[in-house]
């Protein structure tokens, strides 16, 4: 690859993702642009301005921006349609939030006439693998530098020798390792490494920074109810939010609850085995709503198949091919299927758990006509069900006429 003249770098602000940007400028000699993007990590964003400015970046190559609402509305939302769960378990929190970054990077590499874009993922993760494959779909054309395939500064020492001689100002919690590694979002809290590796060992409790432990969480449960339309969430408790406001609001009673941890050991992409400790404390109540509401308004044959194709779109969004074709087709069979989950969903939030305990719609599948126990007034006939299972016992009679002989 030829050095890049200019390079859109994703740029956080913290010590490493400096340390690349200067790495990027003495390397290549390119011009550099910042994009620091607000996805709701919670985190103070002007540091990142001032540290740029301080690195030599001009004004107008600085870019930060809050995309919390296009992140719930445009993916954390169409994700959630689906009831995407990887391997199960994994809400996708860090996986949904690469695709985004990626298209801004692109759209500023084109608005400002750079020829590359730059990560800091590592050459061991997931994330280099999102982070490219989104950049790639969107620009053919475009060069990914990713420093830590690429450099020498291999250890912590390497990394901090190479700050100071280059002035990059060393916060003195960033001297030593870090005990482990974060990623945040509005979706998640994502922690790996150093005292998480060993998969034998509870997770010590100071990992944890979205949630109370559920056995300190309040005594008495909190009822609240969320409205959909279309399987978007809509209000909480009858009041009309934003995507972003209801994801924020639902992390807040996640929060006090202690709703959403999950100490995980899940297969990456690149294929090695990883734990990780994972926060997502709305999402798992708005995935608990979401499946409660689908439970009265989605048809039994479109639900089913569905659920089926979840594992699926799960893992398209795991590795990365969030703008692949495959998962634009599976987004689309999702969404049809979403067209009448509309409704309110009450819910029960108690010491780490979220519970339907009621659900009704306008656009509801549910007859209590046909499945009470009382005289159901000519609503189903009973006797209908004696043919339906002579029918669909017949290959089972077949086979076990067939085995029996044999066996004579």
């Amino acid at each position: 690859m030829s050095a890049p003249k200019k390079v859109v770098l994703a740029y956080s602000g913290g010590l490493d993702t400096s340390i690349i940007l200067k790495w990027l400028q003495t390397e290549y000699g390119c011009e550099v642009v910042t994009f620091t993007a607000d996805l709701g990590q919670g985190e103070e964003l002007d540091p990142a301005r001032e540290k740029a400015l301080m690195l030599g970046i001009k004004p107008e190559n600085i870019y930060i921006e809050d995309i919390r609402e296009e992140f719930v509305r445009d993916f954390v939302f169409p994700m959630f349609r689906a009831n995407a769960l990887y391997e199960g378990l994994y809400l996708l929190g860090t996986s949904i939030a690469r695709p985004l970054i990626s298209k801004r990077l692109v759209e500023i590499a084109a608005a400002t006439g750079a020829d590359a874009v730059a990560h800091g993922a590592t050459g061991k993760g997931n994330d280099q693998v999102r982070f490219e494959l989104s950049a790639y779909a969107l620009n053919p054309d475009i060069k990914v530098i990713a420093p830590w395939r690429l450099w020498d500064l291999t250890s912590r020492t390497r990394l901090i020798d190479f700050a100071e001689k280059n002035q990059i100002p060393i916060a003195r919690d960033k001297r030593g390792e870090a005990p482990f590694s974060v990623d945040a979002n509005l979706l998640h809290t994502s922690s790996e490494g150093k005292v998480l590796e060993d998969p034998a060992q509870e997770a010590p409790d100071y990992v944890y920074q979205r949630t109370v432990n559920p056995e300190d969480a309040p005594d008495q449960p909190e009822v609240i109810e969320i409205t959909f339309e279309q399987g978007d969430a809509v209000a909480i408790n009858g009041v009309a939010m934003s995507p972003a406001t209801i994801l924020t609001q639902l992390n807040e009673y996640g929060r006090k609850h202690g709703i959403g941890r999950l100490d995980f050991v899940e297969n990456r992409f690149v294929g090695m085995k990883s734990r990780g400790i994972y926060e997502t404390p709305g999402g798992t109540i708005l995935l608990e709503a979401h499946r409660g509401i689908e439970q009265i308004t989605l048809d039994s044959g479109a639900g089913h198949l569905k659920d089926s194709i979840m594992p699926r779109y799960a893992e398209l969004i795991y590795n990365g091919f969030w703008f692949s074709p495959e998962r634009e087709m599976l987004q689309a069979l999702i969404d049809k299927s979403q067209e009448h989950v509309t409704g309110t969903v009450r819910l029960k939030l108690y010491k780490g758990m979220a519970r339907t305990i009621g659900r009704w719609s306008d656009h509801s599948l549910y007859s209590e006509a046909h499945v009470t126990f009382e005289e159901d007034a000519g609503a189903y006939d009973q006797k209908d069900a004696q043919g339906f299972i002579q029918l669909n016992a017949l290959r089972l009679k077949l086979l076990a006429a067939r085995n029996r002989r044999l066996k004579g």
